[in-house]
């Protein structure tokens, strides 16, 4: 399993990087195959209150699922942000859970390449005390609705004028330069991210 630890507005010290891939690395136990894990390590210094810390886990599974978790604490100590670790590593736990009783839905839209295979599932521990309610562990999954979209070709200034205007967290277009098809989106600590596919 690869592992990438990068900070934001953070030193990685070497203790800070131990602590986070020993914490890291017991995701294999309950949920094997795991080709990579993305940690992002911010502190946010705000000028009202407290700053944040945040820590964002990003895992990408080998038959391409991403489980994504982010936990955002205010800081009270120098060991907030290893809190933020924990507390976004234990949504991770919900997360792979949820993941591997998909293979146990009976619902067979879900396609099968972002399921957990049989085999896995042998291999795999279950999270201690995260047991899904039968309920969830059922839910079937489907599509409330379905938007047809014009795109039009524009810059990716033009763009985010029209995501302020909608008002809207993300905004699909024709990108003008590149001919393609991009995602714009409005990130959570500010600014924007624009997904272009490959």
């Amino acid at each position: 399993m690869d592992i990438s630890i990068h900070g934001d507005g953070i030193r990685i010290s070497e203790s800070l990087d131990r602590y986070t891939r020993t914490r890291i690395d017991k995701l294999d136990r309950y949920l094997p195959n795991i080709a990579h894990v993305g940690v992002e390590l911010a502190i946010i210094r705000t000028h009202r209150g407290a700053d944040i810390a945040i820590a964002q886990i990003t895992v990408q599974h080998a038959r391409g699922a991403i489980l994504r978790a982010e936990e955002r604490m205010d800081i009270e100590n120098r060991d907030t942000i290893r809190f933020a670790i924990n507390k976004a590593v234990d949504k991770l736990h919900r997360q792979i859970e949820r993941f591997k009783s998909k293979r146990k839905s009976k619902n067979q839209r879900v396609r099968d390449r972002y399921r957990a295979t049989v085999a896995e599932l042998d291999v795999a521990e279950v999270v201690p005390g995260y047991d899904l309610p039968e309920a969830e562990a059922e839910a079937s999954i489907e599509i409330l609705r379905r938007k047809q979209v014009e795109l039009m070709p524009m810059r990716e200034e033009e763009a985010i004028e029209q995501l302020e205007l909608l008002d809207h967290s993300f905004y699909l277009f024709m990108n003008a330069e590149s001919a393609q098809v991009n995602v714009l989106y409005r990130r959570d600590n500010g600014g924007y991210g624009i997904l272009v596919p490959q």
